[in-house]
C-alpha cells in the first residue's frame, strides 16, 4: 500500500468461528500441547475440518506422553471453547480422527544442531514483518479495525452479552477505508456477515451491528448507512466447518497485515518456533515495529530469507518508502543484524517462542496485539529494542 496520494484500501478479517480459523485452532492447540510437554517439540500439524469430522495430519516429534486419545481431546476442548454445540457440527459428537506422524528423519537431520553445525532454518523461505504509524499498535488501519470488530462482537458473545444475543461463532468482517495524503480519514464502507439463530430478523441484526460498528471505529469514521452492509445474502444460519470446508493456514493475509505489506507466503498456526515461516515472520515485525517505535521512520517494510540447514540469514532487507528521518537504510540492515541475532535458534531465545503461547494467535490476528506482561504473551509486539535504535542514530 502506498504511503503517499488519495485512495480507498479495504482489508478482511474473520472470526475464530470460520472453518479456517477453527483449523488454526486445533492446530496451534495441538502445538501448545506439545510444547508444554517438551518446549523443544517440532509440530508440523494440519487440520481439516467438515460437517462434523476433523482430521488431523502432519509430523510431530515429542514425548510419548502425548497420545493420540490426547490430541483428540484437546480438539474437543477447542471446538468447545469456540462455541460449536449445533446439530452440523459439535464439540460432543465430531468425528475426530490424528494421522500424524514422526518428522521425517531427513528434516530433522537438516534442522538440528550438531557438533560443528548450528540448528538450521526448517525451510527455505522468505518473511516479511511491517509497521505503520496509522495506529497505536502500528498496524495499518484497515486490517485493525476490521479485527477489532470482530474482537468486539467475540468478547461480548462470550460474556453472554445481550446485545448480540442469538448471534454464533462463524463471522467475517471488511472495512474499507479513504485515505488522504497518505492517511486514513474514514471509512467508506464496512461489511460484517455472520451467522446467527434461525429465528432472527436482518432488520435487529443490522441494528445490533450498527451499534457495535460507531463504537468500534474512531469518531467520525462511520461510513453512510447504505455502505453498511451485514449479511448481504439475507440469511446466514448455517455455517462454521458445517457450511464449509476449512484448513490450517488458509488465511495468511487475514493472519498478518490485510494486504497492506508483502506476504511471503508461508502459513503460521500447527507449526513450532523451528519454522522460520513462523518464528522469522515474528521476528520481521518486532524489528519492524521497533523501528517505527523508535520513530526513526513512519513506516517500515522488512524482509529476511533462509535455505533449509541454514542456520544464518541469506539476506535482510529494510525499505522505509520514503519516510525515513535522515536514516540510511544499509546501516539500519547492519544495525538490526546487530540487534538480534537472526539464526532460528537466536530468534527463538530472543523471543521466548519455545513456550505454549500460540493458541491466542490462532484468532484475530498475529500482530498489533496488546502483549499480557503477566502472560508474557505476543513478545514480538514489545518495543524494547526503542532506545538501541534511537542511540544508533543519534536520536
Amino acid at each position: 500500500m502506498r504511503n503517499k496520494g488519495d485512495f480507498l484500501f479495504t482489508s478482511e478479517s474473520v472470526s475464530e468461528g470460520h472453518p479456517d480459523k477453527v483449523a488454526d485452532r486445533i492446530s496451534d492447540t495441538i502445538l501448545d500441547t506439545y510444547l508444554a510437554a517438551d518446549s523443544e517439540a517440532r509440530v508440523a500439524c494440519e487440520t481439516l475440518v467438515t460437517t462434523n469430522k476433523v482430521l488431523l495430519a502432519g509430523e510431530i516429534r515429542g514425548p510419548a506422553s502425548i497420545t493420540g486419545d490426547l490430541i483428540i481431546e484437546k480438539a474437543r476442548e477447542a471446538i468447545k471453547d469456540i462455541g460449536y454445540d449445533q446439530e452440523g457440527f459439535s464439540w460432543k459428537t465430531a468425528d475426530i480422527q490424528s494421522v500424524l506422524h514422526a518428522q521425517s528423519e531427513h528434516i530433522a537431520r537438516g534442522v538440528d544442531s550438531a557438533e560443528g553445525k548450528d540448528e538450521g532454518a526448517g525451510d527455505q523461505g522468505i518473511m516479511f514483518g511491517f509497521a505503520t504509524t496509522e495506529t497505536e499498535p502500528l498496524m495499518p488501519a484497515p486490517i485493525f479495525y476490521a479485527h477489532k470488530l470482530l474482537q468486539t462482537i467475540h468478547d461480548l458473545r462470550k460474556a453472554d452479552d445481550q446485545r448480540v444475543a442469538g448471534l454464533q461463532p462463524d463471522a467475517k468482517s471488511q472495512v474499507t477505508l479513504r485515505y488522504v495524503d497518505g492517511k486514513p480519514i474514514g471509512a467508506t464502507s464496512v461489511v460484517i456477515s455472520t451467522q446467527h439463530d434461525e429465528n432472527m430478523s436482518q432488520s435487529r441484526i443490522k441494528e445490533m451491528l450498527l451499534d457495535i460498528a460507531e463504537e468500534t471505529l474512531p469518531e467520525g469514521w462511520m461510513c453512510p448507512i447504505d455502505e453498511f452492509y451485514v449479511n448481504p445474502t439475507g440469511v446466514f444460519v448455517i455455517g462454521g466447518p458445517d457450511g464449509d470446508c476449512g484448513l490450517t493456514g488458509r488465511k495468511i493475509i487475514v493472519d498478518t497485515y490485510g494486504g497492506a505489506a508483502p506476504h511471503g507466503g508461508g502459513a503460521f498456526s500447527g507449526k513450532d518456533p523451528t519454522k522460520v515461516d513462523r518464528s522469522a515472520a515474528y521476528a520481521c515485525r518486532y524489528l519492524a515495529k521497533n523501528v517505527v517505535a523508535s520513530g526513526i521512520a513512519d513506516r517500515c517494510t522488512l524482509q529476511i530469507s533462509y535455505a533449509i540447514g541454514i542456520s544464518h540469514p541469506l539476506s535482510v532487507y529494510v525499505d522505509l518508502d520514503g519516510t525515513g528521518k535522515d536514516v540510511d537504510e544499509a546501516k539500519l540492515e547492519g544495525v538490526l543484524r546487530e540487534l538480534m541475532d537472526l539464526s532460528p535458534r537466536g530468534i527463538r531465545k530472543h523471543l521466548r517462542l519455545n513456550r505454549p503461547i500460540y493458541t491466542e494467535t490462532s484468532a484475530y490476528g498475529h500482530f498489533g496485539r496488546e502483549p499480557d506482561m503477566e502472560k508474557d504473551n505476543f513478545p514480538w509486539e514489545q518495543t524494547d529494542l526503542v532506545d538501541s535504535l534511537r542511540n544508533a542514530f543519534n536520536r
